[in-house]
């Protein structure tokens, strides 16, 4: 990735020498933009105003599903674009629509599954169903976000019944990373694989990353990646990394995240997203 570099855009009313340092900034949700009591700080939401006043766009790029994601948007006042469902869905927050939504295949993800029990055991599911009101179907013993709407599946035949974005996979033996690396080795050629927080590991749709969704995103708002900065915190965040031109992690991120970051800023609870939008914009006004 290049070091920060100046576009076309400029600061309305700003001299002509002085080019903002990024046309697009793209924040993940879960600890990055969202603290650990699941708010977005002032201070954050004061440096991002100014930076989309400036003529940059802000767009959220998350792991979350649409219906996971509404409320945050809702409460920001955001009507741009997001992007969801870990690069599947690109939201049109002000239209309240999807302009695009990708599937992971059933049949594969019933293949995938198998393999992975077969070499782990059982692990406890998840789904979540595609769609604007995409339902997160939840099965026995799946440890979830208490906060977050799902439905309590009783029979695992429902995870097939409809479209699904992706599945979720826990296993009380293995840890994160360790259940993230056996699903890649023995299922990796049927569907993705990442870890996008404590106790969420994923399969996707091969090839899908939020990486796809954001590059989709950005060409709409006709922003290019060495026009982007981007800040997460997990590895699910490695590949939109290696498509923007400049990446931030968070203090509290994963290490496989730091190894490939161009800077490492204060935690998510600390406005570390702030503090680097006011260093490379300048000060709240």
């Amino acid at each position: 990735m290049s070091a920060p570099a100046g576009s076309a855009a400029r600061r309305p009313g700003s001299a002509p020498d002085r080019p903002l340092p990024y046309r697009l900034v793209a924040t993940d949700l879960d600890g990055t933009l969202l603290r650990s009591d699941h708010t977005v700080s002032q201070a954050s939401r004061d440096v991002l105003a100014a930076v989309v006043a400036a003529g940059a766009a802000h767009i959220i790029v998350t792991g979350r599903s649409v219906p996971w994601t509404r409320h945050v948007l809702d409460d920001l006042g955001y009507q741009g674009l997001a992007v969801c469902g870990q690069g599947a869905q690109v939201y049109d927050a002000g239209a309240h629509r999807l302009l695009t939504s990708v599937t992971l295949d059933r049949q594969l993800a019933g293949l995938a599954l198998a393999k992975i029990e077969a070499e782990v055991g059982p692990v406890a599911i998840a789904a979540s169903r595609d769609g604007l009101a995409g339902e997160v179907l939840v099965g026995e013993g799946y440890v979830f976000h208490p906060e977050l709407p799902v439905i309590h599946m009783t029979d695992t035949t429902e995870l097939w019944a409809e479209p699904i974005n992706k599945l979720y996979i826990q296993h009380h033996g293995l840890g994160d990373d360790g259940l993230a690396l056996a699903a890649q080795a023995v299922a990796g050629d049927l569907v993705g694989v990442t870890m996008a927080g404590e106790g969420i590991v994923e399969l996707l749709p091969l090839g899908l990353t939020k990486a796809t969704g954001l590059s989709l995103a950005a060409r709409r708002l006709g922003v290019t990646a060495a026009e982007t900065i981007a800040f997460g915190d997990m590895p699910n965040d490695i590949p939109m990394f290696g498509w923007a031109g400049y990446g931030v992690a968070m203090a509290n991120a994963h290490p496989e995240l730091k190894a490939v970051a161009d800077e490492i800023t204060a935690s998510n609870d600390e406005d570390g997203i702030a503090a680097v939008l006011t260093r490379l914009f300048g000060p709240v006004e």
